[in-house]
């Protein structure tokens, strides 16, 4: 069986007008059934209202925070969670702790620039 490697390069933060810092952990053309991307939220910022085209879950790893998705009441979010999130539901998270939020973002199919929708 042959080995394959996915090399993004140096895969350094991104700051988003989302408002909240990207780090691209798989994205490639050649797996287009799945994406995951690290993302960092600082204390007490909200990340922009927006909705994706494809379903997405946030697999917290560390921080707080209050999460909203579609028509839910907001609900608090931390280290350990899962987050489902359907295609086509409005999503942000609000950082409620004293430290960065982190999580990974994993999209199915893979995330591209034309699945976001901003909602603000």
């Amino acid at each position: 069986m042959a080995n394959t490697l996915i090399r993004h390069g140096k895969n350094d933060e991104v700051l988003t007008t989302e408002r909240c810092f990207i780090r691209e952990r798989l994205n490639d053309s050649s797996v287009p059934n799945i994406s995951v991307a690290q993302t960092r939220v600082e204390p007490g910022v909200t990340t922009q209202l927006h909705r994706l085209t494809v379903s997405e879950w946030y697999l917290i790893s560390s921080g707080a925070g209050l999460m909203e998705v579609g028509d839910e009441a907001p609900f608090a979010v931390e280290s350990g969670d899962v987050v489902v999130i359907p295609a086509k539901a409005s999503q942000r998270i609000t950082n409620t702790g004293s430290v960065s939020l982190v999580f990974d973002c994993v999209c199915v199919p893979r995330f591209t620039t034309g699945c976001y929708e901003a909602l603000e």
